[in-house]
């Protein structure tokens, strides 16, 4: 899976810490968490949380999911439509359980951080994939280009510009250089989101449950893994300020630079398994 969270770059509803009532928001009915969803046996494994809305880079993967599970694809290319693309998103036409298509992990506009993405390019992708799967969503994770006190998207993608649907939000506000987690990132990143012309209905919240390995913030420090009562004020905050998204998107169920994961933590496990129940 090419999904590479997260990108730092140099640059409503509170609870009380603890204490917070977490039930589904409102009109999310849809749940991810991201990276190494299969086990060695080829099962889905978030699905005994209640995640139902499932990962997947190949259509072998698609045919294995279970009846009401539903796919995010993985494309990860900003080429246009291109051959390559066509290889890439051709398997998957004609599959009801697919939801939608993950076409770009903080893709760069800029081109400082990473090979230029253009709006252009993403556009072009987003428009082929509306006009040969109607109904199908589009999706990327939005690239910070401030910093985790003064996030930004400004001048990056928006709806108008790329024709993209849904847009993944991700501040990650439990960091070893603060004394507790800065739950005010939260609403920090999605007012820089509707003010860079993100509408709220197309934010989608990214929640943080990795921590540790070779991550490094922008703060001098690391990022942790949340304890279950601050994922449960973190899910809290973002109900608050986006009640109703088409999903959320825990960040990361398997771990991928040495870190630890949903997969490795019943405590948080717990948190999201009541959190997709509806409890």
């Amino acid at each position: 899976m090419g999904w590479h969270h997260p990108i730092i770059r140099v640059a409503g509803l509170v609870s009380v810490l603890g204490t917070a009532i977490v039930p589904a928001a409102a009109g999310t009915s849809l749940h991810l968490a991201a990276n190494g969803n299969f086990d060695a046996n080829g099962t889905f494994a978030p699905g005994k949380l209640g995640f139902n809305l499932a990962d997947v880079s190949d259509e072998a993967r698609l045919s294995s999911l279970p009846a009401g599970v539903k796919a995010l694809a993985w494309i990860g290319r900003c080429s246009g439509v291109d051959a390559g693309f066509l290889d890439a998103v051709r398997p998957y036409l004609g599959h009801e359980q697919v939801f939608g298509f993950n076409l770009m992990d903080d893709p760069d506009p800029t081109g400082r951080y990473a090979p230029v993405c253009t709006a252009e390019k993403l556009k072009a992708e987003s428009d082929w994939i509306h006009a040969n799967m109607p109904g199908t969503k589009t999706f990327i994770v939005l690239m910070n280009l401030g910093s985790s006190r003064k996030p930004s998207f400004a001048g990056a993608y928006t709806p108008v510009n790329s024709d993209i649907d849904l847009f993944g939000v991700s501040p990650y506000p439990c960091r070893t250089e603060l004394r507790s987690c800065d739950f005010d990132m939260i609403g920090r990143f999605v007012a820089a989101a509707e003010a860079a012309g993100i509408p709220n209905n197309a934010i989608v919240p990214v929640y943080q449950s990795f921590g540790g390995g070779t991550w490094m913030d922008d703060g001098d420090g690391r990022y942790r893994l949340p304890t279950a009562a601050e994922a449960r004020e973190m899910i809290a905050r973002w109900d608050g300020l986006v009640p109703s998204p088409a999903f959320d998107y825990v960040y990361s169920w398997g771990p991928q630079r040495g870190d630890a994961a949903l997969q490795e933590s019943p405590a948080l496990q717990s948190v999201f398994r009541n959190r997709n129940a509806g409890n």
